[in-house]
């Protein structure tokens, strides 16, 4: 009889689980906006992930929760983001690296070891700027697709500088920009480098990065940015909005 360990991961903006077999092999998986009714979402996304596997929640051995939401749910052990997302990560990039989360409200940087185990980390939570909030507001002023982000920003040929720090005042300041004729493609580029410019400000990052969380699974033209401007190595993991639900369940494997 197969045993399966699910991990989830409830965060401010969407609720993610994984679902892993006894080899750690994902085998099923499923995105929710949280909202809420977080136990409602959390349950909804275990039972597609085990639809998914051909399984039942009889089948499931254990489960560990992270995220915002992690007390609101019925598990079998919680865990903090940091942990999680360190673990997933470390999972497909086994070697010294630094993780950086962009998510729906906080970006994190995560050092992690040779070992796998977390160093240090540091969180920004002052506001949305920065985040896949801001940006999702930004676009909407704009009527520019969020999806639509990478391909514009790789044909800018050039860089502009836009704040971030307020999306109060970045939209005042991109609509300023429009007034003046700049390019749509060149003030995408610029949204997503001042995404960047608030992670790199956070504490200075060497060595090899591995981006993950919803921002960057669906504005991979971040990648560029940080290997562009910062002259960094980057990796993103195989669907990177649930490396924190990966980690998770890894731990629920590993009991």
């Amino acid at each position: 009889m197969t045993e399966y360990f699910l991990g989830i991961d409830i965060g401010s903006w969407s609720t993610k689980a994984v679902l892993v077999d006894g080899h750690k092999r994902v085998v099923g998986k499923c995105l929710r906006r949280s909202g809420v009714e977080l136990r409602k979402v959390a349950e909804e996304c275990r039972d597609e992930a085990l639809r998914q596997a051909g399984a039942t929640i009889k089948d499931l051995k254990r489960t560990v929760a992270t995220g915002f939401g992690r007390d609101a749910v019925s598990a079998d052990g919680v865990r903090t983001e940091i942990s999680c997302h360190a673990r997933g990560a470390f999972h497909y990039f086994p070697k010294e690296i630094t993780v950086i989360d962009i998510g729906g409200q906080d970006n994190k940087v995560i050092r992690v070891s040779p070992h796998g185990k977390h160093i240090s980390f540091k969180m920004n939570r002052k506001c949305a700027a920065g985040t896949g909030a801001f940006l999702e507001e930004v676009a909407l002023k704009m009527d520019i697709p969020l999806k639509d982000f990478t391909d514009l920003a790789r044909k800018s040929t050039k860089k502009l500088p836009i704040g971030a720090f307020c999306t109060v005042f970045t939209s005042t300041e991109v609509l300023a920009l429009i007034r003046k004729g700049e390019k749509k493609e060149d003030i995408v580029r610029g949204l997503l480098a001042s995404v960047a410019a608030r992670v790199m400000e956070m504490e200075p990052i060497t060595g090899t990065v591995v981006l993950t969380g919803g921002v960057i699974a669906y504005n991979p033209g971040l990648r560029d940015i940080f290997e562009q401007d910062y002259g960094l190595k980057v990796e993103i993991p195989p669907d990177p909005q649930f490396c924190g639900a990966l980690g998770a369940a890894l731990y629920a494997s590993e009991g």
